[in-house]
């Protein structure tokens, strides 16, 4: 079973947590909907799509509003180290969350207590503090983009903000900028690198790249990378191979986006409606 830990931009929501639902209304979690436009919101809606169509348990989450101001991402933290061994999950996965040092840690202690240990999946906020406090080698999937790789290329870099001029966040530098991230030790198992290019990578190079198909209404989608992360968590849950999920969630993405037949109006819920058919057509014997 899958577990997504996020905050939403909803200063008021207290801690959340139960089985996600898919409504036409939006997202559905105890008795609580949310619009799904980006964020920890669309990566749950792509999740949830896809682990219906593989026929697993919808994910569940652990999710609380944060606007920046911290607070949120505090009852989060506390809430997921206490709450994180109830259940056998089979991946964790964290995003949208203020960067905090000792929340972290905290969650990462309740993790390392679980037997059998589940995937550890981090994007966003997740990954940032993942990276910031030095574990980053005990995650098995980041999905960053150019300018995230950056910062996690960059040594020194306490954050994103900080990431050293010098490395560049050009996207024809990706494959330079993972070998210093692994070089670094602050990259996990595989690293899945959104772009016009998507790079599926491990410690000993890159493994995969996907650019097909090529649909530039999706540039302008909010959201995107955010189903990209929520396909490759479904398919770790779901017991696929970590590297082969995230190269398989990048043609998935890919697919169902083209499928949509996006126009620069068009939101990402469009993308996420033709996951089954994208899955279908890609798993067909």
């Amino acid at each position: 079973m899958l577990l997504v830990i996020g905050t939403l931009p909803e200063p008021d929501l207290p801690v959340v947590a139960g089985p996600v639902a898919l409504t036409p209304g939006g997202l559905a979690v105890d008795r609580h909907l949310f619009p799904v436009t980006r964020g920890t919101a669309a990566l749950l809606a792509a999740a949830a799509r896809a682990l219906e169509f593989l026929g697993r348990p919808p994910p569940v989450a652990f999710l609380a509003g944060d606007i920046g101001l911290g607070e949120g991402s505090r009852r989060l933290y506390e809430y997921a180290a206490n709450h994180l061994g109830e259940r056998p999950w089979t991946a964790v996965a964290g995003h949208y969350i203020l960067p905090l040092v000792d929340g972290h840690s905290r969650v990462l202690m309740a993790w390392e207590e679980l037997s059998p240990r589940p995937r550890l999946i981090a994007d966003a906020g997740f990954m940032y503090v993942a990276k910031m406090s030095g574990y980053a080698p005990a995650y098995d999937l980041f999905t960053p983009d150019a300018g995230e790789l950056a910062f996690l290329a960059d040594e020194q870099a306490p954050h994103p903000f900080y990431t050293r001029g010098f490395i560049l966040k050009e996207e024809e530098r990706v494959p330079e900028l993972i070998e210093r991230a692994y070089a670094h030790d602050n990259a996990p198992r595989c690293l899945l690198v959104k772009g016009q290019t998507d790079y599926v990578a491990c410690r000993e190079g890159i493994l995969a790249t996907v650019a097909e198909p090529t649909v530039p209404a999706l540039e302008a989608m909010g959201g995107t990378g955010d189903t990209l992360t929520g396909l490759a968590a479904a398919l770790v849950s779901a017991g696929w191979e970590v590297c082969e999920a995230a190269h398989l969630a990048a043609c998935l993405n890919r697919l169902a986006g083209a499928l949509a037949r996006p126009t620069p109006a068009s939101q990402v819920m469009e993308l996420i409606a033709h996951i089954p058919a994208a899955l279908a057509e890609t798993l067909q014997p």
